[in-house]
């Protein structure tokens, strides 16, 4: 043995030794930095000293929040794009009026709803709900194909199934019109049936591009920072928003293998600008072309709808924690009820305080969950919580199959709060996503009525049920329930 080899032999351990520490004391550092939350924080410190390197290669590929690092000059274009929506804007009077009576409180909502997001309410809307992909699937494809200027899509999952392919085949025809197209999908989003269709989409002459993906976006559901938003809009005057994607589950009429409610919904009214001006501000991150002008931004008008609403935009930049807050208060203004429709509920130590002291004020909280996930570990992981959220009163019911993948919340048959957010961290602090504030009694009675059907079907979930699990499956939703962020 040489010299050299003798002494890399001797020193190859201190050497690696040394290197992992100072690549820990890197890592560390960033953590202690930038990371908001105490308890994340310390478990990724942990993280990194426990598993030298390994680590701190996680923390770099997962932990780092990227977009808010990128995010100066490519996001926060929006008002640029709105146009002029002063005549439109819905002041606190104007709420007041359109209140019923004793309702007058949920200013203070108002007033939050705009110090978070910055945007004014808009008056004049119509919002129409569309019941599963039965409803709302046809409403989409024939606003396409009435299309005349221009179509924007931001969808999180678009299938290459029968359902993808008949929304292919209409945005196709808009482009063969002269129709100026842009679909936006997230990256992980559009691996979720291979091959993806975005080939085709682009095969086809449509203008479209993926949400981050220059970030690894291998083969799994569980990657960090995505763009869980659904906005399509036609001709900048009708849009669709809520939860829903494109694909075969959700057309429950034709028996799908994995069927899927879902509610979404039709706007017209200038709050349409503001759910454009969301796509544009994505697609200008995603691509760096602006979209400007009349063709995506005709002048707004207002219609007969008697809808007071406001987009929430939500995401890991400079929307961070706004779906958070919106929820917190509206439960802080509630008096009477609170409905909570999600498929996904892993509420952070925050929300199930705010639930629990809003069910101690003797406001009625019901929680409709599905009985049956369609992610098993979110499920359980959820189940590990519940009894903090039964224990003071709040009640949850799970809905029988098919899954329900719908994100409602109605207060006081007044204000609902609908769009893509689910109640989890996940939802709640890592992916982009967008909400609707909507002030209107008669809104509120509709979606009040699906949740009341929904809660006709559903059983009630006990603190009994939740105290009587086997322990073998209490340990195994606990230890499930610790990477609830990552879920």
């Amino acid at each position: 043995m040489g010299p050299h080899a003798a002494f890399a032999e001797t020193f190859w351990p201190l050497f690696t030794a040394a290197g992992s520490v100072v690549v820990a004391l890197g890592a560390s550092a960033h953590v202690v930095l930038y990371k908001r939350d105490s308890r994340a924080a310390v478990a990724w410190v942990g993280l990194i000293w426990l598993v030298p390197f390994l680590g701190s290669v996680l923390y770099v590929l997962l932990g780092i929040n990227r977009v808010r690092r990128r995010v100066s000059g490519r996001r926060g274009h929006e008002s640029a794009h709105v146009g002029s929506l002063q005549p439109f804007y819905c002041g606190d009077e104007r709420v007041a009026s359109l209140l019923p009576e004793g309702r007058e409180y949920l200013i203070e909502m108002v007033r939050l709803g705009r110090s978070i997001t910055g945007l004014n309410l808009l008056k004049g809307n119509t919002i129409e709900t569309l019941i599963d992909g039965d409803e709302a699937y046809p409403a989409m494809l024939e606003a396409i194909d009435g299309a005349e200027r221009s179509v924007s899509l931001n969808v999180y999952i678009f299938d290459n199934d029968a359902v993808g392919r008949r929304f292919l085949e209409a945005l196709s025809r808009a482009v063969g019109r002269g129709v100026e197209v842009r679909v936006l999908i997230d990256a992980v989003g559009s691996r979720y049936s291979m091959p993806p269709i975005t080939r085709e989409l682009v095969a086809r002459g449509v203008r479209t591009a993926r949400f981050m993906s220059g970030v690894l976006t291998w083969r799994t559901p569980y990657l960090n920072l995505r763009n869980h938003r659904k906005v399509c809009v036609i001709d900048g005057v009708t849009a669709f928003t809520g939860g829903m994607n494109i694909r075969a589950g959700h057309l429950l009429a034709e028996r799908p293998a994995h069927p899927t409610r879902d509610i979404h919904f039709r706007v017209t009214g200038p709050l349409v600008h503001q759910l454009q001006a969301t796509f544009v501000e994505d697609w200008l991150f995603t691509t760096d072309e602006l979209l400007s002008g009349e063709l995506w931004f005709p002048p707004p008008r207002s219609g007969p709808g008697s809808v007071c609403a406001r987009v929430v935009p939500d995401g890991p930049d400079h929307h961070m924690d706004r779906m958070s807050m919106a929820f917190q208060g509206a439960l802080a203004v509630a008096r009477h009820s609170v409905r909570i429709v999600t498929p996904y509920f892993l509420p952070e130590r925050a929300l199930i305080a705010a639930l629990n002291t809003c069910a101690l004020r003797g406001v009625t909280v019901d929680i409709v969950l599905p009985r049956l996930s369609n992610l098993r570990m979110v499920s359980w992981a959820a189940m590990a919580q519940m009894w903090q959220i039964l224990e003071w009163g709040c009640r949850v019911w799970l809905t029988p199959p098919p899954f329900d993948h719908s994100k409602l919340m109605v207060v006081d048959g007044t204000l609902s709060l609908v769009g893509s957010s689910n109640w989890d961290p996940r939802s709640l602090r890592l992916n982009f996503e967008l909400g609707v504030e909507c002030y209107d009694a008669d809104l509120a009675q509709r979606l009040d009525a699906v949740i009341a059907e929904r809660m006709a079907r559903a059983e009630r979930l006990t603190r009994e049920d939740v105290d009587g699990r086997p322990l073998a499956v209490k340990l195994r939703d606990g230890v499930v329930r610790l990477a609830a962020p990552y879920l």
